[in-house]
């Protein structure tokens, strides 16, 4: 059994899947990838408040799932459980390759200025100092979905480098939701859109590999309502969204 969330963890990752939830629009067919718990538990936010008519496909290939309860993978059997139909991995790159998947979210242990992400290896090729379980199907989805948001527990100027020691995928992010702000892809490149309440300018300068724009005019992220913290707390009662930062 994982010990209780402490209180800072409980408020970045309330804050983060609220942030990640409001990236969704009523009627869009969204998408996450493995290992996906802040997305998941934000879909099935959205579900609940703005976004019902929303379709949501996921990696065991169930749409519009609806699980007791959440599960604490996002690859196992119970993200079918109440599914409408079965609509495999193959066909979300189909789908997604032919216009028809408005929304991905997905996950890289490098994002650089470009919103190009790397889940390949830190370092020298030759040598690499950190080889990651790789892309998957990023490279395929993130240049062909409508949209990408891209999410990070962890800011810090090596996980937000000017540029990725290696490019695993590339293409149409829209945003990125970090413990600390939300950027927003302007001309090729991420800005601050807003910084989270008690986060400082510098904070974030100093967190990020490269320069982040005008941090001292970003506005402050909105806070959770507290109809928002009431709905998140129904859709995911059992906490699984504080696992991605155990």
């Amino acid at each position: 059994m994982n010990a209780p969330a402490s209180a800072a963890v409980r408020r970045t990752a309330d804050r983060m899947a609220v942030f990640l939830a409001r990236q969704i629009r009523d009627g869009e067919t969204v998408f996450h990838g493995v290992a996906s718990l802040l997305p998941m538990v934000a879909i099935a936010l959205a579900r609940r408040t703005h976004a019902p008519q929303l379709t949501y496909l996921n990696i065991p290939g169930g749409v519009n799932s609806s699980p007791v309860h959440l599960p604490a993978s996002t690859v196992g059997d119970p993200l079918l459980q109440g599914a409408r139909s079965i609509f495999n991995l193959s066909q979300i790159f189909d789908l997604s390759a032919r216009g028809g998947l408005d929304l991905a979210f997905l996950g890289g242990a490098q994002i650089d200025a470009r919103g190009d992400i790397n889940l390949s290896f830190i370092g020298d090729p030759a040598r690499p100092k950190v080889r990651l379980p790789g892309g998957a199907g990023s490279a395929a989805i993130l240049p062909t979905a409508g949209r990408t948001v891209l999410w990070r527990t962890q800011h810090d100027p090596r996980s937000f480098p000017e540029r990725c020691d290696y490019v695993t995928a590339s293409g149409r992010v829209d945003r990125v939701i970090t413990p600390l702000c939300v950027f927003r892809s302007l001309e090729g490149r991420l800005q601050i859109e807003s910084r989270h309440a008690g986060v400082s300018a510098d904070e974030v300068r100093a967190a990020t590999g490269f320069d982040p724009g005008p941090c001292e005019a970003a506005p402050e992220t909105p806070e959770p309502t507290d109809e928002e913290r009431e709905a998140l707390q129904a859709a995911d009662p059992g906490g699984v969204r504080f696992r991605e930062f155990s």
